[in-house]
């Protein structure tokens, strides 16, 4: 049912969303022991349809943000205590729309060469995930039940990793990520 839903949105042109509200995420990829990872978060538990979701780093963009990418490296900075500054993205991926809170949001890809220094604002984040990207690759999507949230009991399209089931807007950015990664080997 989720999925059916799901697909009305898919592409769609981008002029249908003009009432949605503009947000946008970063897969943030860096170095640990030799190989690239990619930060996840378990978002904190708030009143709202993402509580306690596995996400990318991101958010609604302000007035202050002059475009969705300084959206994306201000939501990281504050989410995950980095100071990352970057004048463009390494590359951007497909706008994708989540209905439940009419957000319309921008994924873009940045990689450091370096491990950062992480200082979580515990306020937004209950977890940091580090995923490797090896792992990411070798991800397959499953269908699995929902035990909590705002699609409690519905079973929906999804990756698990390390127990956790990352599913809706992420799953489809980094299912497009996998994708265009897999398309360089």
């Amino acid at each position: 049912m989720l999925l059916a839903e799901r697909m009305k949105y898919v592409n769609k042109d981008l002029n249908s969303f003009s009432n949605a509200k503009k947000a946008a995420v970063l897969l943030f990829c860096y170095p640990k022991k030799g190989e690239m990872h990619l930060s996840l978060i378990r978002r904190s538990e708030y009143e709202g349809v993402h509580s306690g979701q596995i996400s990318l780093p991101g958010g609604k963009k302000d007035e202050n943000d002059s475009s969705v990418w300084n959206t994306a490296l201000r939501e990281c900075n504050e989410e995950l205590g980095t100071s990352l500054d970057a004048p463009i993205p390494l590359m951007s991926l497909s706008p994708t729309y989540i209905p439940p809170s009419n957000f319309l949001v921008s994924p873009f890809v940045h990689a450091e060469m370096y491990y950062p220094n992480f200082n979580l604002d515990k306020r937004e984040v209950a977890q940091h995930l580090e995923l490797p990207l090896k792992t990411l690759m070798s991800f397959k999507i499953e269908k699995r039940i929902l035990k909590e949230g705002s699609a409690f009991g519905k079973r929906v399209p999804c990756f698990v990793y390390d127990h956790h089931i990352i599913w809706g807007a992420t799953a489809m950015i980094l299912f497009e990520f996998k994708i265009f990664l897999e398309s360089r080997l």
